[in-house]
């Protein structure tokens, strides 16, 4: 496999029911419109309830003009919503090299392309503004690891770009370490770092060899780790992380390690036909 693009390989399935990009709770209900919540936001992500989702998003970022997270949020909404229209929340080429090597490029909208990049300005114009003033601004860290992120999966899901899929990847993992540095407790961070641990340290020893002349290296166990901790103790990105480890236990062929974390997704998340579809593929297999 192309060892440019296997960089990205896991991350995308954002995407599997929402990148982008979310909060680990059981869905229950709606917060009062006085009262827009990230969280809830996100988890509506993973319901695959695109438009409500918005409404929260714009809501919060009306309370929080100055925020970044406001506008990453956004951009991760719209590109989880063109993800599930593209059929790339369909996780099938994911399984091995060979399928994810056929995947097919996919025909953008144009006009939520030019928003998806619109916010997204946005969103690195308002993090490097609250940086230049504070460094170590967690909000505005984590903006731009978000922000890097979701370049990153668009490039590789949607356009096959692996050189920008990689450049992308590479700067959310040091954002990610910037913002680690400043907030240990941050357990979403570790995603970045956990997708290029565990992908890298897949690849033969030569290639990881390659890799690390590049500036990029990786060790399978850790990277498992680090998605573990996001699953256990993240709070946006803790369901994603546990759509990667989902994907990883497939890959590991521990299907039932995998069937287990979707079907507590299931339970999560009932309104996302997705994981059903996951779950009986699964035991198609056995």
């Amino acid at each position: 496999m192309n060892p440019l693009f296997k960089i990205r390989v896991v991350t995308s399935s954002l995407l599997l029911a929402g990148l982008l990009c979310l909060v680990e709770a059981a869905p229950g209900a709606d917060l009062p419109a006085t009262a827009p919540s990230l969280d809830r936001g996100f988890q509506l992500l993973y319901d695959l309830d695109f438009d409500r989702a918005h409404q929260v998003f714009v809501a919060w970022q009306q309370q929080n003009p100055d925020n970044p997270m406001g506008k990453a949020s956004e951009a991760a909404g719209l590109l989880f919503s063109e993800f599930n229209r593209l059929g790339v929340l369909e996780a099938q080429f994911y399984e091995d090299d060979r399928a994810f090597q056929s995947r097919k490029k996919f025909t953008p909208d144009p006009s939520v392309r030019a928003r998806f990049d619109a916010v997204l300005d946005q969103t690195e114009a308002g993090a490097t503004s609250r940086l230049a003033k504070d460094p170590k601004d967690r909000d505005a860290l984590f903006a731009m690891t978000l922000a890097s992120g979701l370049r990153a999966d668009y490039a590789a899901l949607v356009e096959k770009r692996n050189l920008a899929s990689l450049h992308y990847t590479k700067q959310a993992t040091n954002w990610s370490q910037q913002l680690l540095a400043v907030d240990p407790s941050c357990y979403d961070a570790h995603l970045a770092t956990g997708i290029s641990q565990y992908i890298v340290g897949s690849m033969a020893a030569p290639v990881r060899w390659l890799m690390r002349l590049g500036g990029v290296s990786g060790d399978k166990k850790v990277g498992i780790s680090e998605l573990q901790l996001t699953a256990q103790r993240g709070r946006y990105l803790a369901p994603f992380a546990r759509i990667l480890l989902a994907i990883a236990y497939v890959r590991d062929e521990d299907k039932a390690r995998a069937r287990e974390i979707l079907v507590s997704l299931r339970t999560d998340f009932p309104q996302n036909p997705l994981f059903t579809l996951e779950i009986a593929r699964l035991d198609a297999l056995r």
